[in-house]
């Protein structure tokens, strides 16, 4: 799994560079792994502004200036936070693209109506804000590989839709 993340970095990486597009993160499920495995690449500073791991609803409301009503409306885990996560991010460290993730990683903390592997992630352009909803099967560590990956994915779809 971990190969699979460092390729779709190395991807990121590379798409950013030559579209001199610069990257944030703002993440909960995945606790910072997604910004972990962009700098793990030599010269990432280059396209890599910032990451927040906004873990309580707390830390959502205050460091990413998101609405509480909206949080307690919605849920942590939603389409509207993930979308939120990743405008507000964007905005405040005036990146060209950001990524978002929130999610219920396990073993505990799920529900009916949202159970144990739901994810959805955002990514954010200066132009349009993308979420996607995702459903992982797998421990903890397995949900939160996952997330990354598909993240990273998503992102770089997004990225190759930039003109250079």
């Amino acid at each position: 799994m971990w190969q699979k993340i460092n390729n779709q970095s190395e991807i990121l990486f590379h798409n950013c560079l030559e579209k001199k597009l610069t990257v944030t993160t703002a993440e909960s499920c995945t606790g910072g792994m997604i910004a972990s495995s962009i700098v793990s690449i030599s010269g990432s500073s280059a396209i890599f502004k910032s990451s927040v791991v906004t873990y309580s609803n707390e830390m959502k409301s205050k460091i990413l200036n998101m609405s509480l009503k909206s949080i307690n409306e919605n849920g942590a885990v939603s389409k509207v936070i993930a979308y939120a996560m990743a405008s507000n991010v964007l905005n405040l460290m005036n990146s060209d693209i950001s990524i978002a993730t929130t999610g219920i990683a396990g073993p505990g903390g799920g529900s009916k109506n949202k159970p144990v592997g739901l994810v959805y992630i955002g990514i954010g352009t200066k132009q349009n804000t993308v979420t996607k909803r995702y459903l992982f099967k797998g421990n903890r560590l397995k949900v939160r590989q996952e997330t990354t990956l598909e993240a990273l994915k998503l992102a770089n779809e997004i990225i190759e839709t930039f003109k250079s």
